[in-house]
Order: C-alpha cells, then sequence, then structure tokens
C-alpha cells in the first residue's frame, strides 16, 4: 500500500557499529517500545511485548486493521548483507489472495527499504513475508504499488503456529526484484495487517538482525 511508505519517515535512527559482524535492529524491550512510533494504516495492530528461553519478542494482533513499527537505519549491505527472522504466526490468514487489493494482508512482515528519491514514494522495498497460502520462494508486485515486491520467507502451510527462522541476502534480493544494485538499506519495519481481508491474525517477531553470513 502507499501509505506504508509514510511509516519510514518517522522512525528513530538506530548507531550502528562501524564494523559489526552482526547489527542487531529491534530488541523489543520495554524502553525500545516507548521509544518506537506507530504508524497507522487503518486501525491499530494490538502490540504486547514478551520473552521466552531465546529472548524477547514482540506478539501483534489485527483484525480489520494495520499499523507498523520501525527504525530507520544505515545498513552497509557489503559487510551483512543477511537479514535474520525469527517469527511464529498463531492465527494464520487462510483462503485470501495476497497478490490482490482485497488481500493483500500478511499475519507477519518484514520490510527493508531503500530511498531512491526525495520523498517517501520513491523508495524501493522488498516485503519479506510469512504467507498463509503460498510457498517459500514465491514472489510478486505489490498490488499498490509496483515498488514494493512481496517475497515469501516463511508460509503457513508448513509452520502453522511455530516458531521458524529464516535468512535471506537482502543485497542479491534488490538485485533480483528490483534490478538495483545497493550497498546500503534505509529503513526496516515489522507490520501485521488484516485492513483488506477484515480477518483475525496474531503473530510474534523475534531476534531480527543482519549478519555478515
Amino acid at each position: 500500500m502507499n501509505k506504508l511508505y509514510k511509516i519510514f519517515l518517522i522512525f528513530i535512527i538506530l548507531g550502528l557499529p562501524a564494523n559489526a559482524d552482526i547489527v542487531k535492529i529491534f530488541q523489543f524491550t520495554e524502553e525500545e517500545f516507548k521509544q518506537l512510533k506507530v504508524r497507522k494504516v487503518k486501525g491499530e495492530t494490538k502490540w504486547a511485548l514478551g520473552s521466552n528461553e531465546n529472548g524477547n519478542y514482540i506478539r501483534a494482533e489485527a483484525e480489520g486493521t494495520g499499523s507498523g513499527l520501525g527504525k530507520e537505519a544505515i545498513i552497509d549491505l557489503n559487510k551483512t548483507p543477511f537479514i535474520n527472522i525469527t517469527w511464529k504466526v498463531e492465527k494464520n490468514l487462510s483462503g485470501i489472495i495476497e497478490n490482490s487489493k482485497k488481500g493483500h494482508d500478511f499475519a507477519a512482515r518484514v520490510f527493508v527499504v531503500k530511498k531512491t528519491g526525495s520523498t517517501a514514494l520513491s523508495n524501493r522495498a522488498v516485503n519479506y513475508v510469512f504467507s498463509s497460502n503460498n510457498n517459500v520462494g514465491e514472489t510478486w508486485k505489490s498490488p499498490y504499488t509496483k515498488k514494493s515486491i512481496d517475497y515469501v520467507l516463511a508460509t503457513t502451510l508448513k509452520n502453522d503456529n511455530e516458531w521458524i527462522t529464516v535468512k535471506s541476502n537482502v543485497k542479491e534480493d534488490f538485485k533480483k526484484l528490483h534490478d538495483l544494485d545497493i550497498s546500503e538499506l534505509n529503513g526496516v519495519a515489522i507490520m501485521t495487517d488484516t485492513d483488506n481481508s477484515k480477518l483475525k491474525a496474531v503473530a510474534y517477531y523475534q531476534n531480527i538482525f543482519f549478519s555478515s553470513k
């Protein structure tokens, strides 16, 4: 959706170590959560912090609503090109057509954004999604803007209500999906939304970071 790009205008800049092999994005702590800005697309996703044996996480619940949490972050993709995401979908969106306007909702998604112009709407994005109906590896242009590409990294067809960790090379993904050679990113966001389908989704996010391999 075009409105999503406005999310990235208000996010907090991360201080990143110059030579880090791992760049952490979200800590999912009370202190961080108080600083995060919520950008509503329609209504507001309910966010709640929690923890388990693997650390902190955030729970997202949306029912006919959608909002995102994110940060601006200059991420050197020559040093740390791999995004790592641990997530789980407790309640999926079975039956929707995710590449249509009426069904363009995801129980869990992580955006990575590259600024390519002077306005937010000129940005390019890869939208890594936890799909409810499609297979891992499938891609398509967002029905709302060709500047955002949906890329299925996980699916409830195989991992329903299970924690799963996925990884992808963002530098290579931008070349493959946008035909862009980029060396850095400018923002990362998470979003759980059901504003198009009007259904209910519940998902969890944990351990989102970039790594050198």
